[in-house]
């Protein structure tokens, strides 16, 4: 078997388990667990089935262009692919070329370590201080690029924009990209920076805050000349990344900001609502600015109250990696969902006590 030979291996980023039981709670992928917008639906059902036949549009402008009156930006700086990570994907090969390693936390998305090993680019692991915060002067160093996450994943934690300012001063060579997949959930985005440091990227998603995780749509927004870049990797590769349906959706979930906004202050309630119960079943957690939380147990391991949650079709995430494995990721769900959570872990362990 030479043809082996030549094959790229890579380990694979493991996304979320996606079960498939009829009743199930489910909290681990950090998906909203509202529909999105009535007119995202309608948008569905107003399409031709002309869409299904033609190859739609390559440059996304209709897109493009919701969100760039949305961010209040130029459409020359809006970059659109098929979720986020399609988007951080085309921006590893863009940007991240150098000799030199890139920098990310060692507590973060675990994708970014396989985009690095499957584009052969090297990499360095910044350790996160012991209360998972990013200590900007750790970047203060040469690399290829930077990534990070804020809120940062999984922890939730949220990093104000004078610690990102400090990192894109000490590093004005090279680009320093934010993953704003949460920003929504709590914090101010990065995109208020844009004006000030033309090697700064700032990436979010639909799949969380617009609750379109199924649909794949994901967007970077930075100066004209970096998305241009963005554009000529991409249309080297694949010109029509986005379907006619996921950009009529995308443009009609943008344009109904008030339904977005109802829907992000319902998790944001919640989540804080459910703080304040876990606190009192011995729980205790970073602070989370995002839609879920991170959370260890006083005395109970993480892997067992996991296992316990699945055995009820109450799906949480776990992580079987250093410094965080004896934690839990908690996604919120609904009111109802996360009622049904605080009910079973209050009586599993009332038992183990």
């Amino acid at each position: 078997m030479n043809w082996e030979n030549n094959v790229r291996k890579v380990v694979p980023y493991v996304p979320g388990e996606q079960p498939k039981a009829e009743k199930m709670i489910k909290l681990n992928t950090n998906e909203c667990p509202y529909p999105p917008s009535p007119k995202v639906m309608e948008a569905l059902q107003n399409l031709s089935a002309n869409c299904m036949r033609l190859y739609p549009d390559p440059a996304v402008c209709d897109l493009r262009q919701a969100l760039a009156d949305y961010y209040k930006v130029n459409v020359e700086q809006v970059f659109v692919g098929v979720g986020s990570d399609d988007v951080i994907a085309n921006a590893f090969m863009t940007f991240f070329n150098s000799e030199k390693p890139i920098l990310f936390p060692d507590i973060t998305y675990s994708f970014y370590d396989v985009w690095a090993e499957l584009f052969g680019i090297p990499y360095e692991r910044i350790a996160l201080t012991s209360d998972f915060r990013i200590n900007p002067k750790d970047y203060n160093k040469e690399n290829g690029g930077i990534i990070f996450p804020n809120p940062n994943a999984p922890t939730g934690v949220l990093e104000d924009l004078s610690m990102i300012e400090e990192v894109l001063k000490a590093n004005p060579d090279v680009v320093v990209m934010v993953d704003e997949a949460y920003i929504d959930f709590g914090g101010t985005s990065a995109l208020s920076l844009l004006d000030k440091y033309d090697n700064l990227l700032v990436i979010q998603t639909f799949s969380k805050s617009r609750a379109m995780a199924g649909m794949r749509i994901g967007f970077a927004v930075g100066n004209e000349k970096l998305i241009s870049y963005l554009n000529d990797v991409k249309f080297s590769f694949n010109s029509y990344t986005m379907n006619q349906t996921s950009i009529a959706m995308g443009v009609a979930c943008v344009k109904d900001d008030e339904y977005f906004k109802t829907i992000v202050d319902k998790v944001i309630t919640t989540r804080e609502r459910v703080k304040g119960e876990l606190r009192e079943l011995g729980f205790s957690f970073p602070d989370s600015m995002s839609n879920f939380i991170f959370a260890t147990h006083e005395s109970i391991p993480a892997v067992e109250i996991f296992e316990a949650c699945k055995k009820e079709n109450i799906f949480v995430r776990y992580f079987k990696k250093p410094r965080i494995d004896n934690y839990l990721r908690i996604s919120i769900g609904t009111d109802e969902e996360m009622d049904t959570l605080l009910a079973f872990l209050k009586q599993y362990i009332a038992e183990r006590q």
